[in-house]
């Protein structure tokens, strides 16, 4: 009973600061990025494992990344860096679904990722036109995000690419390259395949008729100017960088501050088995301009505090280079050891959690698992991890495996959040 009082009074303590947390922004380097290109340098190991790449400086004393992000590195108190990230899988399904679940693949259930979870809790408070949760631009396709939440939670994917030109119609903002008449025909085309079941009692027909009617009148509404990047300036948009990751990055702000309260970028093209050091200059380059940017920009819009911001793959790359044929030059999958980055919502910056050997290839101290990253990201959105799913799953567990709890990365937001203001779920 004791125990009891005192995880409610830390709750009462808590639970302002895990309030301010409006959304998530989850950048998913789809593929795998190397932990030594990135955030976990080894500069002084040998050149099979660091090509001769040098490790640099940044704004916090005594934190050093990858020559290959001197942007980032102007703003590392603004984040904090895992570099011990640990599981078993090297496999992308695998991997991707403990990732995005916090559990082990194989129970015969598919559980719901952290996204359509956030969506779930923070949905309710959520009185946007958008849907709670928003891929951009391409699918994960690696599992149903939504599990046994149902089809409600399931992310909605852009598609397109919010680099590309940008036109309106009636009203209508669309991503891509359509142009206005492009856009008429279609509406024009939907409107009479639609009248194909008019006069019908056929309650599929009426749903598809009334999805039809509900997602013109989002894509009508002012909600939808969120992703009308007409509306930034050109400095803006170049700050961000004029490429795919860029402008997603500078889209998902534009969401946030529209509220929806959990967006993934699906950033790929990490999975370097071949020529690693070619694709890397490109991905790197990309990468570091866009977060750098969006770091900032959501700093100076008063944002950061109630936005996180999460940076991970699946899994890391090999420490060792493989030079042989076919990789030439290449880095494979690698889950034993691998870096992930926290910013916002609450998590303290400028910090770096756990030690690997000195290739980044072993945990040497602080292992920390996808459960206990994803369970400290739910405790900062208020969401308990350890209350059970809602009862209409029929799933009666906890939102992630209790023993998670002890390695939750509390010692970036040093008051635990013992319960949740959006938890619970029954």
């Amino acid at each position: 009973m004791k125990k009891y009082f005192i995880s409610m009074l830390l709750f009462a303590v808590s639970l302002p600061l895990a309030a301010q947390v409006k959304s998530v922004i989850e950048i998913w380097v789809w593929g795998g990025p190397s932990q030594l290109e990135t955030f976990d340098p080894k500069p002084d190991a040998p050149k099979e494992y660091n090509n001769g790449l040098k490790a640099i400086p940044t704004n916090v004393p005594g934190i050093s990344i990858s020559e290959m992000l001197p942007n980032l590195a102007k703003h590392a108190d603004k984040y904090s860096i895992i570099r011990t990230m640990t599981h078993r899988h090297n496999g992308h399904e695998t991997a991707s679904y403990l990732m995005q679940t916090g559990r082990e693949p194989g129970s015969g259930r598919v559980f719901p990722a952290i996204g359509a979870v956030v969506a779930f809790y923070k949905g309710r408070d959520y009185q946007g036109d958008l849907p709670p949760y928003i891929i951009l631009t391409k699918p994960k396709g690696r599992f149903a995000e939504e599990g046994f939440l149902g089809e409600k939670y399931k992310p909605l994917v852009t598609g397109g690419n919010p680099n590309a030109a940008r036109f309106s119609v009636d009203g209508i903002t669309s991503p891509g390259n359509l142009s206005p008449a492009d856009i008429a025909l279609q509406f024009e085309a939907l409107e009479k395949f639609d009248r194909f079941g008019a006069g019908y009692d056929i309650p599929e027909l009426k749903d598809f008729a009334a999805s039809g009617s509900a997602a013109v009148k989002k894509m009508k509404g002012s909600a939808a100017k969120a992703f009308d990047l007409s509306l930034e300036s050109e400095e803006m948009r170049s700050k961000y960088g004029r490429n795919e990751f860029g402008q997603a990055c500078l889209t998902a702000r534009r969401l946030v501050e529209a509220g929806v309260p959990y967006v993934t970028i699906n950033a790929q093209g990490w999975d370097s088995h071949k020529k690693h050091f070619e694709s890397m200059k490109k991905r790197t380059a990309e990468m570091d301009q866009a977060l750098a940017a969006l770091l900032e920009d959501l700093a100076d819009r008063k944002l950061l505090d109630s936005t996180i911001v999460w940076w991970s793959g699946e899994f890391g790359r090999t420490p060792k280079i493989q030079w042989e044929a076919p990789w030439n030059g290449g880095r494979n999958h690698y889950a034993k050891c691998f870096s992930a980055l926290i910013a916002g919502g609450g998590f303290q910056g400028g910090k770096v959690v756990g030690v690997s050997d000195e290739v980044a290839g072993t945990v040497v101290s602080r292992p920390v698992l996808p459960q206990d990253l994803l369970g400290s990201i739910l405790e900062r959105c208020g969401i308990d991890p350890d209350s059970r799913f809602p009862e209409f799953t029929g799933v009666d567990e906890p939102l992630l495996p209790k023993e998670s709890a002890a390695g939750r990365l509390r010692e970036l937001y040093p008051v635990p959040a013992a319960g949740a203001a959006a938890g619970g779920g029954k």
